[in-house]
């Protein structure tokens, strides 16, 4: 009777092949010191016994772990799990990061580590003691935190910083950000307006400023004026009231607002409402992330679709690929506009 395929274990490939465990695990592994009739005997077995390998198979020869870490953050991440507002950021970081990783023979773990934490180097310090990982990826705002990147230098383990172009190790990673504001400006102005405000993110975040730079950019682009027309927020729904109340408020108030996240966009979208205002006739709105909720709102939102999955794709196959030299410059894995019901040209060119 064949043996059932998931009851086998690199212990019956061991012994069909007449080999140690070793030495199935440096085939498992490709590594150079097997001889080619070796090589063939066991692959032979492996075939033979249907023999899916498993990371302790892979881990056994210790030259890798098989385990890419991602780290994120903990306090927003469950923050918003709790609220279940619809963020979809770990959602996009495991389909990018896990498929890249299997397809590697890999798994991604995703670790939550508060930034802000006194204990932090202990926290990770135990996490990387007890998992090894082949390489670490680290978000926003980890991804700039001198104690995080400091404590992985330390210990020689390979890592990418997602959302920093700052100089220093590892592998840095962005989503032009510059170059997505810069995209939703232009649109906005094509359409023929002419004060358009901007909701920016927490300065914790490079990328809030980044943004910025890049609105800011094409309204220089464009002859228009920025002063006045820019508040920040933290991401969340409450802080995009606050701006959105403050830009609504002006005297000449904008004709049309880009925010830095979804929650940020919707809290806007329901202040125009109840300040009369309709949506996209009256004020357009562009919003960064594209979380599925955009699209069930009324309008539907444009927005920046960024390219979460995808970055986090790109740095687990930087990781794994010990071999090559890590980029000199940041990687960017550029958004797209999707443009939907929320903008359209002002009523008026004033």
């Amino acid at each position: 009777m064949a043996r059932r395929r998931q009851s086998v274990t690199i212990k019956h490939v061991a012994a069909d092949a007449g080999v140690s465990l070793q030495t199935v695990s440096r085939v498992i592994n490709n590594e150079p010191n097997v001889r080619p009739a070796m090589k063939e005997r066991v692959q032979a077995s492996i075939d033979k016994l249907g023999y899916v390998p498993s990371i302790a198979a892979q881990r056994m020869s210790g030259s890798r772990s098989y385990l890419i870490l991602a780290l994120n953050d903990r306090e927003r991440t469950i923050a918003e799990w709790t609220a279940r507002e619809g963020g979809d950021w770990v959602d996009q970081m495991l389909l990018g990061g896990m498929l890249k990783a299997a397809e590697h023979g890999y798994r991604m773990l995703i670790e939550l580590v508060d930034t802000h934490d006194d204990h932090i180097e202990r926290e990770l310090g135990a996490a990387l003691s007890a998992l090894h990982p082949d390489g670490v990826v680290l978000t926003p705002p980890h991804s700039e935190n001198p104690q995080i990147i400091g404590l992985l230098a330390e210990h020689g383990i390979r890592f990418a910083r997602i959302g920093s172009k700052a100089d220093g190790p590892g592998i840095a990673l962005t989503m032009d950000d510059e170059g997505s504001a810069a995209d939703a400006t232009r649109h906005l102005v094509e359409l023929g307006h002419k004060r358009i405000g901007f909701i920016a993110g927490p300065e914790e975040y490079s990328l809030s400023d980044w943004r910025i730079d890049g609105w800011r950019a094409a309204m220089d682009e464009a002859g228009l004026p920025t002063d006045g027309l820019c508040r920040r927020g933290d991401f969340g729904y409450d802080s995009g009231v606050r701006a959105a109340r403050e830009l609504l408020a002006l005297d000449r108030r904008p004709t049309a607002i880009i925010a830095s996240s979804d929650h940020m966009t919707l809290a806007t979208l329901e202040t125009a409402r109840e300040s009369g205002l309709d949506v996209p006739r009256d004020l357009s709105l562009i919003s960064f992330d594209n979380t599925p909720i955009v699209r069930f709102t009324n309008p539907r939102l444009t927005a920046i679709d960024q390219p979460i999955a995808a970055t986090i794709a790109r740095a687990v196959e930087l990781l794994i690929d010990r071999d090559a030299e890590p980029p000199a410059q940041p990687v960017t894995i550029s958004g797209e506009l999707r443009i939907r019901q929320s903008t359209a040209a002002p009523l008026s060119d004033d």
